[in-house]
């Protein structure tokens, strides 16, 4: 019964992590981080009052932050769903210590997910408390991330809880996992990019700012402590240190599409491995386009939400990749 709940509690847990860091997005695109000048309530409420009233004294307890409802809305919804996916994921740990004593069952990973969203909570406050520094915003994003890759670890254990042969991380899954670091380390650097606003630093999708005399101030760019505040919304270093950024990026993208090819030739005579290579594949070279297309249009909403989409849509297509290596590697012990 306790694995039953623990299977549908994870599957739901992953339904949420995907809301949560698809909603995280938007409303980082919307620049609506700030709207909420307060933690964890919202101009002192938990729920946003509806009158005017009520708006009016909100407003004068923060004069330096106009309430805008839209996004105020746009925040706290955030601030819900991760909570909500907070509850579920110390559900999981519960159960995972009344099995601790179960063969095999994963209570280290189980315990792990619930300090991990403990620490989201506080870089959730720190973002901000710290008025969008790009160093937590980037860590902020990379949490979220590493706790649907966890979540989606611990599924697949609880999948195969029952199988009694080991299953040996063999040679397929150990390329994959290069490919979970490469991929987070490149999503990291479109974090670390959104979060400096220096997806507009560049002008050409090739040479960055051709016919100027811009050049990349990569010491400035990549200074994670650098203090520039006190606000950081809208962005505070010169164009040559964003544009810095946004090249090491491209470069990034370079590597992961690169690799991708490299496990496209190399394992996707593997059944099992065929279809998520190709979709894998598929979708890493649209991620690439998207991208350029981000530069040549100027980062509309639509194009960069599209780009912050389909980054989540690669890492679940690795992941399934590396969930099929896996089988397939059992697939010949079994045989």
């Amino acid at each position: 019964m306790a694995l039953r709940t623990a299977w549908k509690l994870v599957n739901l847990a992953i339904l949420l992590v995907l809301l949560v860091v698809l909603m995280g997005g938007w409303t980082r695109i919307n620049d609506a981080g700030l709207s909420c000048p307060d933690w964890p309530g919202c101009y002192g409420h938990i729920v946003m009052p509806g009158s005017h009233e009520a708006l009016e004294l909100a407003q004068q307890r923060y004069p330096d932050t106009p309430i805008e409802k839209h996004k105020t809305w746009l925040e706290m919804g955030h601030r819900y769903l991760a909570g909500s996916l907070g509850l579920l994921i110390a559900a999981l740990a519960g159960i995972a210590v009344h099995k601790r004593k179960t063969r095999s069952y994963p209570v280290g990973l189980s315990v792990a997910l619930l300090l991990l969203v403990v620490i989201q909570a506080l870089f959730g406050m720190w973002t901000v408390t710290l008025k969008l520094h790009p160093l937590v915003v980037t860590l902020h994003l990379m949490g979220g991330l590493l706790t649907l890759t966890l979540l989606l670890f611990l599924r697949q254990k609880l999948k195969r809880l029952n199988i009694r042969e080991p299953i040996n991380p063999a040679a397929p899954q150990r390329w994959f996992l290069i490919g979970v670091f490469l991929l987070l380390l490149q999503i990291a650097l479109g974090g670390w990019t959104s979060s400096n606003y220096a997806g507009y630093a560049c002008t050409h999708w090739v040479s960055c700012n051709p016919g100027t005399e811009l050049g990349l101030d990569f010491a400035a760019g990549f200074d994670p402590v650098k203090s520039i505040g006190p606000n950081y919304q809208g962005g505070q270093l010169g164009v040559e240190a964003r544009a810095a950024i946004q090249v090491v990026h491209r470069i990034g993208a370079l590597v992961v599409l690169t690799y991708t090819l490299i496990l496209l030739w190399c394992f996707s005579r593997i059944p099992a491995l065929t279809t998520p290579l190709r979709l894998l594949t598929v979708l890493v070279v649209a991620q690439v386009g998207l991208g350029v297309a981000n530069i040549v249009h100027a980062l509309p909403i639509g194009l960069a939400m599209a780009h912050h989409f389909m980054a989540v849509a690669v890492l679940l297509a690795l992941l399934w990749a590396y969930d099929r290596a896996g089988m397939a590697v059992k697939e010949v012990i079994d045989g």
